[in-house]
């Protein structure tokens, strides 16, 4: 009996155990389950594209292996765009330059048809090589550090009033390798990181609310994996 005894406190403990698991594992799937595909790698479904000079976006974007591709080295600007509007949520995607690294970025808060050449107007996230998570005022602003302001020639390079510098350089991986970014906007205030390393963090956005786009900028590039989880401002 006291053989019996100990099999079965043992039997009990083995099946507690086998419980907490499957509850822990279940409030992983829900929690994981908030978030949402925006690319699901098959199809452009969700999303729509504005040409700068009116050409076929399908000579531009295509899909391949679950994979985004972009070619836009010699060809026009043009940007592909969620139909949905987001205001506070995490966005997570990765993106690699399978040839020559160039330039692309992720605009956040788009609203409206073209402000500047073809982008809507929005707070740009760099992606350019060298230059991931910068931001781009693109007729939305956002505050940041005194030393993430750049220094530049007024009349050479006067784009760059509306740059914004990230705190750290040399979280990319080679041309080549996949990145990964991870966007969290939160009422006003949007932080970015790459590769799990912070590189930028900005407040006071006047964008709060719109479309997430992304770049085709003269340069061939993919994106992958692309996803979205809509939160509550904290």
């Amino acid at each position: 009996m006291i053989g019996f005894g100990i099999v079965s406190e043992t039997m009990k403990a083995k099946r507690l155990c086998s419980l907490f698991a499957v509850l822990l594992l279940a409030t992983y799937s829900f929690a994981d389950s908030a978030w949402k595909p925006l690319f699901d790698g098959q199809a452009f479904n969700g999303w729509t594209f504005d040409v700068l000079d009116d050409s076929p976006a399908a000579s531009i974007f295509s899909i391949s292996d679950g994979v985004l591709n972009i070619e836009g080295a010699g060809k026009s600007k043009a940007v592909i765009q969620s139909e949905g509007s987001y205001s506070n949520f995490e966005l997570e995607f990765e993106w690699r330059w399978p040839a020559k690294p160039g330039n692309s970025g992720c605009l956040l808060f788009c609203s409206g048809k073209r402000f500047m050449s073809v982008w809507p107007k929005s707070l740009e996230v760099q992606m350019q090589h060298g230059s991931a998570g910068d931001f781009i005022y693109i007729g939305e602003t956002i505050d940041v550090t005194k030393e993430q302001l750049p220094i530049y020639d007024k009349e050479k390079e006067s784009w760059k009033k509306r740059l914004r510098l990230n705190l750290t350089d040399g979280s990319e991986k080679a041309p080549g390798q996949w990145n990964h970014c991870r966007i969290i906007s939160n009422d006003g205030e949007v932080t970015v990181y790459i590769n799990g390393d912070l590189v930028n963090k900005g407040w006071n956005a006047t964008g709060r609310s719109g479309r997430i786009c992304f770049q085709a900028e003269f340069a061939d590039v993919q994106y992958r994996n692309i996803r979205i989880l809509e939160t509550a401002a904290k």
